[in-house]
Order: structure tokens, then sequence, then C-alpha cells
């Protein structure tokens, strides 16, 4: 398996410089993430969501936010905490593919790397205790090994990675206090999301407390995982989100308790939700191209590769030789395949914040987008590319972030909010810059504004 450099903590510090700025109060701001959280919900009558509801009347709202490309989990929330998109942080999907070996990469939930050999660029938490704050994350995607944090559970897939990166003093702390933090994969595993998100929220009541730093962020995975098996805006999800709800109301009582005036509570997700009944196989078709070999559902060789992001494929041409040509060879072959709802090219790649793939490998030479009620698989078995529909609706992410259903949900209350106020649809690039100017950093090289207009006094 490929390694990724180790990127100094001193080369962060030249690329984005951070203080704190006198003039403003010491502050602390609590960042939560409900994965999946689209924005539509907050608007939805059928959604149970009291806290939230008065979060956005008390506090600001973006009136919808847009994720990167693509719209999936390990890109979004790293650009949530660096302000620029993948292109530039460097986590490009939840997996990529390492060309050399013609093998998947996976970044879910970071089983190889720790932080600093795929986040290329300084994240908030990263400037924040170069400021000299107290840092804190409890299953923040793309966080392992983060020396910058102060207290830390990665979103790790299994226990013995947590016992290997979670702050040790931390876990003595859970075991004394009774929080059963050595149950959360086997949870995991048996499906019970609810109760290990539960106990997420008192980890962070008990960081909050104890502890008191001056950064938190923590991800709440429940909606996530019932929208994927049911599918957004259905009964399962609607009861995952009021979970969602309660757990964010634990934490803002907490949050006023504990620091009162000088509190600020930001609730993100990272991208929205779709529904689909149809599947796209990407891989099968290069098969019956003969662009690529296959031993079962091994994939043993070829000249490309498809792999899925959900809403969203990567394709990889493995041979120079070429290249250019079998590019728009492929190109065209997909615009042309029932289900692709826009196929995106090197030429688009900056404007979609990706990278050019001839500086950074790990990039697809072509970055498929799935139309409405479609989904990507990375199965090569079989003959049919695209799937009758399934009986079963399920639910996806990844594509065109500009999709209404895919944007994500900004809202802020508390210290540095003006009340009531609103702004229009934003980028999740400023969302980083915003945490920024409320914890009195001052920032450079970030892609996203300040969001100005939901700040007190601006």
């Amino acid at each position: 398996m490929f390694r990724v450099s180790i990127l100094p903590l001193a080369l962060f510090m030249l690329l984005g410089a951070a203080r704190v700025d006198a003039e403003t109060p010491e502050r602390m701001v609590l960042m939560v993430s409900v994965d999946g959280l689209a924005n539509f919900y907050l608007d939805d009558p059928v959604a149970e969501i009291p806290t939230l509801r008065r979060l956005v009347a008390e506090g600001a709202r973006a009136q919808g936010m847009i994720a990167s490309m693509p719209t999936v989990t390990w890109p979004n929330h790293t650009t949530l905490v660096t302000g620029v998109h993948p292109g530039k942080h460097g986590v490009l999907g939840n997996s990529v593919l390492d060309r050399a070996k013609n093998e998947i990469v996976p970044l879910v939930v970071d089983p190889i790397f720790n932080k600093d050999e795929i986040v290329k660029v300084p994240t908030i938490y990263d400037l924040a205790k170069q400021a000299g704050l107290k840092t804190a994350a409890l299953i923040w995607p793309a966080t392992r090994g983060a020396r910058t944090l102060d207290w830390t559970i990665p979103d790790v897939g299994s226990m013995a990675l947590v016992k290997q990166f979670a702050t040790p003093s931390l876990l003595e702390e859970f075991t004394a206090k009774g929080i059963p933090w050595g149950m959360q994969e086997e949870w995991w595993n048996a499906g019970r999301i609810a109760e290990r998100d539960r106990m997420f929220a008192q980890m962070g009541k008990h960081l909050l407390g104890l502890h008191r730093p001056h950064l938190l962020l923590m991800h709440f995975v429940e909606l996530d995982h019932a929208q994927h098996r049911f599918g957004p805006r259905s009964p399962q999800a609607y009861a995952a989100l009021k979970n969602q709800d309660a757990c964010v109301a634990e934490l803002w009582q907490e949050l006023q308790r504990t620091h009162g005036a000088r509190a600020t509570l930001v609730v993100v997700s990272d991208h929205g939700f779709v529904s689909y009944r149809r599947r796209i196989l990407p891989n099968v078709l290069l098969r019956q191209e003969g662009l690529l070999t296959a031993l079962g559902t091994r994939i043993t060789g070829g000249s490309v590769r498809a792999v899925a992001q959900g809403g969203a494929c990567f394709i990889y041409v493995l041979r120079d030789e070429g290249r250019a040509a079998q590019v728009v060879k492929l190109a065209e072959q997909f615009r042309q395949l029932e289900g692709v709802g826009a196929v995106i090219s090197q030429a688009d790649f900056a404007a979609q914040g990706l990278p050019d793939p001839a500086k950074n490998p790990q990039m697809a030479d072509l970055v498929l987008s799935a139309a409405s009620g479609f989904n990507f698989v990375d199965s090569p078995i079989g003959d049919v590319v695209v799937t009758p529909p399934d009986v079963v609706t399920k639910g996806s992410h990844g594509s065109d972030a500009a999709e209404p259903d895919m944007q994500a949900t900004f809202v802020a209350w508390g210290a540095g909010i003006q009340a009531g106020a609103r702004c229009g649809t934003v980028s999740n690039t400023s969302v980083a810059p915003t945490l920024a100017a409320l914890l009195g950093l001052k920032v450079k090289n970030m892609d996203g504004p300040v969001l100005q207009t939901l700040l007190e006094g601006k």
C-alpha cells in the first residue's frame, strides 16, 4: 500500500498563520456535525427537531450549504475544518486508487493513515493550538494521530485503533465515569448506532465540564446510517433525526451550563441525501470492453478502473500510452450511459475544487455524477451495467453538490452570532474561517470567506 509523505507541522505554520486577537474575549466553540443532515430537513414539518429549530430561531442560519465534490464524508469533514476544497487539502474521497498497484486505498474509517499523512494544509484545530488554545475532537474524520488535539477519540473502525490513537487519560476518565467507550465497535457492528451516538454525547459533556476546551469538534452518524439503509425522509430517517436532535440538546444544555455567555454552538453537516432504486456498475462495462479483468468480485488487472463514491464515481486510466484519447472515449461512453447525470473531465476539475491528476496521482481522470434515482457500485460481476429498479428504496450521496437535496446544513447560536441573522446559500469552505473569527484567530489561505452577515456587530 502506498504511503503519503508526512507534512511536518512546521510547514503547516508556513501555510497558514494564526494568532489570537487580543480584542476578542476568550470564547468556546463547539461544532457538531450531524452526518447526512440535509438542509431540507430544517424546513420539513414532519421532522421532530425542536432543538435545531430553536437554535435557528435564536441564532443564525444559512439557507443552504454547498458541499465539496464528491459529496461524501471524509473530504467534506476535512473541508469543514480547513476552509479549502479537496484539491488543496488532499482528502479526495472516501477511498482512492493506488494507480501503481491497482488497489483501492480506503480512507474510511482512517484504517491506514494518520492525519498528517493525508491532510496537506492547516486545520482550524492546528491553528487554534498554535495560538495557545485547547483543542478536542470526538469521532471527527481524518484526525487519527493528530498532534494538535489535546483530547481525542478519532473516527477509526476498530477498538485496537481506538486504544492506539485515543487520548489515554480520556479513556481512563470515561472508565471511571462509567461511559462504555469500549463498546463502540461492537455497537457499530450490531447496528446499535443510536446508543453509540448517545455515548459520544456523554463524552462531549464530560469534555465540556472537566477540560473546558476552547474548540471541540463532534460527529454523529446515526442519521447517515439510517438514510443509507432506508432512504431520506423515511420513517427510520425521521426517527434517527429525532435522536440526533436530542444529542445536540444534551450538548447545548451542558455548553450553556459550563461556558455561559462565551459559548458558541455550530451545527453543520457534510452533505445532503438523495434516494435511489437503481445501480450503475461501471466496472462491469469496463470488463465488457476488455479494459478490466476480474475473478469473481476481485479485480485482477486492466488499464481502467472505476472506484465508486456513492452518487459519484472516479474513473482511473492506468496506462500512460494513449491516455488522453482513452479519457475522451470513456467520457463519451459514460455520457451515453443511462443513470449518469454528468461527466466531469479534467478541464473542469479546478472549478469543482479537484486537483490535476498529473500533480496528484490519487485523483481520477474522470468523475461521474449519478442522475436522480441512481447510485454507483464497484462490483465487476455479471452482465448488467445498469440494474432495473430495486424493490427497496435506499439513500446515497456523493453526486452533484449543487443539487438542492444534496445541500448541507449550517446553523449557529451563541457568542458572536447575531440572533435572527440569515444568509443565502454558502460554501462549506466558509465554515473554518467563520470558526476562526469566532475564536479570535487571524488566518489566511482559506478558500471561503467569513460569514460576516451572521456575526454579531458585523
